[in-house]
């Protein structure tokens, strides 16, 4: 290992959770946790990459994780509550960075910051200390129209981050992305889970090479024999691997090689 790192308490945990849609099930006993990565003299957030061939249940347990629809049976908690997690606790940023297109771009994060804020001058303090650091403050009075593609990403994920609790979800953020984006869009999900040591960004994702290359585990959804529905068959530790927080990974044969692996497994299920 070239960093030293420890777990600390967990932050989600997802408990056999099982649905059942219209007589079918969907997912079978999906059991898995985010625990706090610890590295000593830095902060360190969580990325988690979820996996899995379309229809075998990843949006239905996103929006579950979501605290968006409740499953059948079992649970997901968060930050170490014992009950169910409740919509807002984890920020939603959806594939087509949902904004309000009457309000501008001030106008919009300031509604995520009063969700939490009931003071105006402190939201909107926060809602400006955001978008400095994300780049956008000369963006405050423009309205989404007005953005580029990775402008209103910014401001999607910016939104959810002043409303939630350290958890950020996001659907297929790779999606349709061209080669320098989709390197941008990388380096913000890192920045977002460096903010602070108990963010937790988990991803949807059908990029297998995009998820390697952001996420310190991944966890690969299918159905295996004797279930009807899809859990998690596999999970996958890169920092175990030596594969997270090494400059210029992404160019080696030992990352090309793991991603190869987590495709082989990919196309078995």
């Amino acid at each position: 290992m070239s960093t030293a790192y420890s777990l600390g308490n967990t932050l989600l945990h997802i408990d056999n959770v099982c649905l059942e849609y219209d007589g079918r099930r969907v997912l079978d006993g999906v059991t898995a946790e985010v625990k706090d990565i610890i590295v000593p003299g830095r902060i360190q957030g969580q990325v988690v990459g979820i996996l899995g061939p379309s229809g075998c249940g990843k949006t239905s347990l996103f929006r579950i994780i979501a605290g968006l629809n409740k499953p059948t049976s079992g649970r997901v908690s968060v930050n170490g509550f014992d009950r169910s997690v409740i919509a807002g606790e984890v920020g939603v940023v959806a594939q087509d960075y949902p904004l309000f297109e009457h309000r501008s771009v001030l106008g919009n994060l300031m509604l995520g910051a009063m969700q939490k804020e009931k003071d105006s001058k402190v939201a909107h303090d926060k809602v400006m200390a955001m978008l400095t650091e994300f780049g956008l403050q000369d963006k405050a009075k423009l309205y989404p129209i007005q953005l580029s593609g990775g402008q209103r990403q910014r401001c999607a994920i910016i939104q959810q981050i002043l409303c939630s609790d350290h958890f950020l979800l996001m659907d297929e953020p790779f999606s349709g992305l061209d080669l320098i984006m989709l390197e941008k869009t990388c380096e913000l999900i890192a920045k977002i889970a460096d903010m602070d040591d108990l963010n937790t960004v988990l991803i949807i994702t059908h990029d297998v090479t995009a998820a390697c290359s952001v996420a310190d585990s991944l966890w690969l959804m299918g159905r295996t024999e004797g279930k009807t529905g899809s859990s998690i068959v596999k999970q996958y530790n890169l920092i175990d691997r030596d594969l997270c927080w090494v400059p210029g990974i992404i160019t080696t044969a030992r990352f090309t090689d793991f991603v190869r692996e987590v495709k082989d497994e990919f196309r078995t299920l």
